[in-house]
C-alpha cells in the first residue's frame, strides 16, 4: 500500500533568519526584454515583468556557521519510489527515491545552503521546486507553504501543496499522488484566476538532477530558443548542432546557458536526461505545460564554483530541466478572469538501450517518444486529469501544515473564499496591520512597517486613507514608486516625513532621488536612514548595495565606521567596504579583506555577479600603476575562491 507520513527531519544547514524588515528598494526598471525571433513565434517577451521586487522583502540574511536545521517533511511512498517534501521550504520535492534502482532520480542535496538567485534572495539547490506569479525562482521557495491530506476515490493518500500567489491574488494547488504500484509520482495543478480582470501567469515546474559525464537531453523538438546571457537576449537555433556543438549533451557548454524547447502543439510534452547506462529519469505532462527547458552553469571555473557553493561536497554537479505554461522563462501568459488552468505531471524514471539514446537525435527522439507511449500513454494523463477535477482538486482536505496570512487578508477583503476547497486558515502578526487598516482606516499606532502591498485594491486603500498616519503615507509612497510615479510618491513621502523622520521614508526618499538622477540628495537620505539603524544587517547590505551602484565610496567608508558589530561582520557588508576601501586609495587594506580566511566567502553574492573578480582586478591594476605599469585585466590570474565567471565569449 502507498502510505503518506509526516516526519521531522535534521538536515545540516546554514539557518535562514527573519526575513528584513524594510522593502527591497531600487529604482524601478523598464524591461526591455530583447530577441531576435522570428515573427511567428508568437512569444510573450517582456510580458507580466515587474519594475521592482514589491510586495516582497529580502530573505538575505544566512551568514551564520552550519548546523543541524530540523524541518517539517511529508514523505510518500509505495513499494518502487519515496519522494519527500520539504513543507517548511516552499514545498519542495527534497528527493525522490527509486527503490528498485537504488538511486536517486533527483539531485538530492545533503545540505541546505542558500544562495542569492530568487526574488527575494534566498534560494536552494536541488530537488523539485514550482514557481508561480513572476519570473524567477518563487518568492515563498524558503517559506511555509500550506499542507493538506485528502484521499483518492480508492483510498489512496494525496499530499496537496498550496498557497496564494501575491502576484495577482491567484490561489494554486499541487495534488501528489502515488498509486499502489506506480513507478511514476503523479502531480494535478490547478491555478485560479479569481479577479474580474486578465492577470498575467507564470509557472515553471524546476527539476535539478545529477549531471554526470556523457548525459543527455532528449526533448522531442528540433529548434530552442536560447539564452546565452551575453546580452543580446534570445534567439533561435537548430538542435543539436546550432551551438556548434552537439548541445543535446549538456557537459558540452562552456558557460551557462538557458535552452527553451519549441516543441510542436502536437507532439507529447516530455523531457528526459539519460545516462550513459540508459537509465534517465522522465518528466511529462498534458498539453497545457508546453514549455521546456534545460539549465546548465557551464564547465568554467565559475560555474563549477557556483555549484560547489550550493551543494553538498559529496554530491555531483547537476543541471535543470523544467516545464512551464509558456516557451520561455523571459514571458507570462495572459490568464482570462474567473478562469482555472489545471494539467498533470507525472516523474519518474525510463530505462533504454544506450544505443537508442545516444545516436542520431531523430532516432533518439524517436526511441523515447515510443516508450514513454508504452510506459504512460497520453490517454492515460488526460484521463487522470479530468476524472480528479471532482474527485480530487476540488474536494476539501484536512489541514496538517499552515502558511502565511496573506490568503486569510485576501479573503477579508473580498468577503468572499478565493478557492471554497483551500484552508488558508487565519491573518497572521505580518497581516494584522492591514486588517486594521482596512476595517478602521488606520495604521496601528507605533506599529513600524514590516510588510508591503502594492495591488490595486490596496492602493486604492491606502489613497482614501494617506493622511492618517506617516504609516500610511509612506505606503502609498511605494505604491506610486512601483508606478513609475515619482511626483506623487515624493509628495506622499514628504507628507510621511512631516508627521516623523524615520529610516524607511528616509531610504524610500533616497531611491527616488536616485530614480530622478539626484545623486548627492539620495546619498545624503540613504546614509541617514542606515544611521537611524545601524545594527539591522539588512538594511546595511541594500544600503551599501545602493552606495556602490552610486559609486559613494567615501560615504561607504564613513558609514561603515557607524555601524553595529553584527551588521559591520557580516560578509556582503565587508566585500562592500572592500569597494569603499579600493576606489578611495586604501588598496592593501581591500585586498586584506578580500582574501581573509583564503578569499572571502559571501553567501548571498547575487547570481552573475562578478564583483569579488572585478574587485580583484581593479586593485591589480591600481597597484600596478602605482609602479608605472599597465595590466590587462584579461591577464591578471583571478584566486579561484573569487572566481565566480559563468559566462565566457
Amino acid at each position: 500500500m502507498t502510505c503518506l507520513t509526516f516526519i521531522r527531519k535534521t538536515v545540516p544547514g546554514v539557518r535562514l533568519e527573519a526575513a528584513s524588515g524594510f522593502p527591497m528598494l531600487r529604482p524601478p526598471h523598464h524591461d526591455h526584454a530583447m530577441s531576435s525571433l522570428d515573427d511567428d513565434d508568437g512569444l510573450f517577451i517582456g510580458y507580466g515583468t515587474r519594475p521592482s521586487s514589491l510586495p516582497y522583502s529580502a530573505q538575505n540574511c544566512y551568514d551564520g556557521a552550519k548546523e543541524e536545521l530540523t524541518w517539517d517533511v511529508a514523505v510518500m511512498e509505495n513499494r518502487h519510489l519515496r519522494a519527500e517534501w520539504m513543507l517548511e521550504l516552499g514545498g519542495r520535492l527534497w528527493s525522490l527515491y527509486d527503490k528498485d534502482a537504488k538511486r536517486n532520480l533527483l539531485l538530492d542535496n545533503q545540505e541546505f545552503r542558500p544562495g542569492n538567485l530568487a526574488i527575494r534572495d534566498a534560494w536552494f539547490a536541488g530537488g523539485i521546486e514550482w514557481n508561480i506569479g513572476r519570473r524567477g525562482h518563487d518568492p515563498q521557495t524558503c517559506s511555509r507553504r500550506f499542507a493538506a491530506t485528502l484521499e483518492m476515490p480508492d483510498g489512496t493518500p494525496v499530499l496537496r501543496i498550496y498557497d496564494m500567489c501575491r502576484d495577482g491574488q491567484a490561489p494554486f494547488q499541487m495534488d501528489f499522488w502515488l498509486p499502489e504500484d506506480s513507478t511514476m509520482l503523479f502531480m494535478r495543478a490547478r491555478i485560479f484566476n479569481p479577479n474580474d480582470v486578465v492577470i498575467p501567469m507564470y509557472w515553471w515546474s524546476n527539476m535539478a538532477v545529477p549531471e554526470l559525464p556523457g548525459c543527455r537531453i532528449v526533448v522531442p523538438a528540433m529548434e530552442a530558443y536560447a539564452n546565452r546571457y551575453d546580452g543580446k537576449g534570445m534567439g533561435k537555433l537548430a538542435l543539436p548542432f546550432g551551438e556548434g556543438f552537439d548541445a543535446t549533451f549538456p557537459c558540452n557548454y562552456k558557460s551557462a546557458r538557458d535552452h527553451f524547447y519549441n516543441i510542436s502543439p502536437s507532439s507529447r510534452k516530455y523531457e528526459t536526461v539519460f545516462y550513459s547506462d540508459g537509465y534517465g529519469f522522465l518528466h511529462c505532462s498534458t498539453s497545457r505545460l508546453k514549455g521546456r527547458k534545460l539549465f546548465v552553469w557551464g564547465q568554467s571555473p565559475g560555474g563549477h564554483h557556483w555549484q560547489r557553493r550550493l551543494i553538498s561536497p559529496d554530491r555531483p554537479d547537476y543541471l535543470e530541466v523544467q516545464g512551464g505554461i509558456a516557451h520561455s522563462q523571459s514571458e507570462c501568459e495572459p490568464m482570462p478572469p474567473r478562469t482555472a488552468w489545471e494539467w498533470m505531471e507525472a516523474y519518474g524514471s525510463l530505462q533504454l538501450s544506450p544505443d537508442k539514446v545516444f545516436g542520431e537525435w531523430e532516432k533518439a527522439i524517436f526511441a523515447v517518444s515510443r516508450a514513454i507511449d508504452e510506459k504512460l500513454p497520453q490517454s492515460e494523463l488526460d484521463r487522470l486529469l479530468a476524472e480528479t477535477k471532482q474527485t480530487v482538486a476540488l474536494k476539501k482536505g484536512t489541514l496538517h501544515c499552515t502558511g502565511s496570512g496573506w490568503g486569510a487578508l485576501e479573503e477579508r477583503r473580498r468577503g468572499a473564499p478565493l478557492a471554497p476547497q483551500l484552508d488558508f486558515g487565519s491573518i497572521q502578526a505580518e497581516q494584522e496591520p492591514w486588517a486594521e487598516l482596512l476595517a478602521n482606516g488606520k495604521w496601528p499606532q507605533n506599529c513600524r512597517p514590516s510588510s508591503y502591498l502594492v495591488q490595486d485594491e490596496w492602493f486604492e486603500v491606502l489613497r482614501q486613507n494617506s493622511d492618517s498616519s506617516w504609516q500610511t503615507a509612506y505606503h502609498l509612497a511605494l505604491n506610486y514608486l512601483d508606478r513609475f510615479d515619482d511626483e506623487r510618491a515624493e509628495q506622499a513621502l514628504k507628507r510621511s516625513m512631516a508627521r516623523e523622520v524615520n529610516a524607511w521614508n528616509l531610504q524610500a526618499m533616497g531611491v527616488l532621488q536616485w530614480s530622478r538622477g539626484n545623486r548627492d540628495e539620495a546619498v545624503d537620505c540613504l546614509a541617514q536612514a542606515l544611521r537611524r539603524c545601524p545594527s539591522d544587517p539588512a538594511l546595511a547590505k541594500d544600503i551599501f548595495k545602493c552606495l556602490r551602484s552610486l559609486q559613494a565610496y567615501r560615504e561607504l567608508v564613513e558609514l561603515y565606521g557607524c555601524l553595529g558589530a553584527d551588521a559591520a561582520s557580516r560578509p556582503m557588508v565587508r566585500l562592500l567596504y572592500a569597494f569603499g576601501l579600493a576606489y578611495t586609495g586604501e588598496l592593501e587594506a581591500a585586498e586584506a579583506i578580500l582574501m581573509e580566511n583564503g578569499g572571502i566567502q559571501v553567501p548571498d553574492i547575487q547570481e552573475g555577479e562578478q564583483s569579488c573578480s572585478q574587485l580583484y582586478i581593479h586593485i591589480q591594476q591600481k597597484k600596478a600603476e602605482r609602479e608605472g605599469k599597465s595590466l590587462d585585466p584579461n591577464e591578471i590570474q583571478i584566486p579561484q575562491s573569487l572566481d565566480l565567471r559563468m559566462h565566457f565569449s
